[in-house]
């Protein structure tokens, strides 16, 4: 059981490591000038485009629902992906909870010295109702894995929000493998002569 939650922590991970990476390496785009320019990439967009997906909105709604947010970024297709996560975890927990309970009133059952209590005893506890000690361990690690759950569906609900947090960030970036090439030519004021850019440009997503 702890190999699936591991499992699923290490999916969940990698998903929302992706779009940070490539927010990274969009963010990396640079211009190199072989003589005095002036920029060539307008900034102006960039808060037209901020306005389109909010990061806020965001993550209050992936907070009260799980998915709202990849809805509202639509990405559709982690939909099933946060379900999977949270259900499982979930499914986990209910099961884990339900043969806590069974092993803790077999082992009642077990050590109250009364042997007409005995047949209340459910399978398989009551094949090892001679050994109440096996009864504790078995109720004591599955005790252990009730708690994983809940902390593994706190830790998917978080990723959740995370993951539409950066998704509506990257909604103002261009993540393409696109890369372009310019050669610009400019004026500096300042030093009052002319020069040549060679500009390397991921390109910035136009306002629409």
């Amino acid at each position: 059981m702890n190999k699936v939650l591991r499992s699923l922590l290490i999916v969940m991970a990698c998903w929302v490591y992706n779009p940070l990476a490539a927010q990274t390496d969009t963010a990396m785009r640079k211009t190199v000038a072989f003589a005095d320019s002036t920029p060539s990439v307008p900034l102006s967009t960039q808060t037209l485009q901020d306005k389109a997906f909010s990061p806020r909105k965001a993550v209050i709604r992936s907070a009260i629902i799980p998915g709202w947010g990849q809805a509202y970024n639509k990405k559709y297709w982690k939909i099933p992906l946060v379900y999977g996560a949270l259900g499982t975890t979930s499914a986990l927990f209910f099961r884990n909870l339900r043969q806590f309970n069974d092993a803790s009133d077999a082992y009642r059952l077990a050590t109250d010295s009364d042997p007409l209590n005995d047949e209340q005893i459910k399978q398989p506890y009551y094949a090892v109702k001679d050994q109440p000690e096996r009864i504790r361990t078995f109720r004591n690690q599955v005790r252990q894995n009730v708690d994983y759950c809940v902390l593994f569906f706190i830790v998917f609900w978080g990723l959740n929000v995370a993951d539409a947090a950066v998704d509506a960030h990257l909604k103002a970036f261009d993540v393409s493998d696109n890369l372009s090439l310019r050669v610009k030519p400019g004026f500096s004021p300042m030093a009052r002569t002319s020069g040549i850019s060679l500009v390397f440009d991921l390109g910035q997503k136009p306002a629409k």
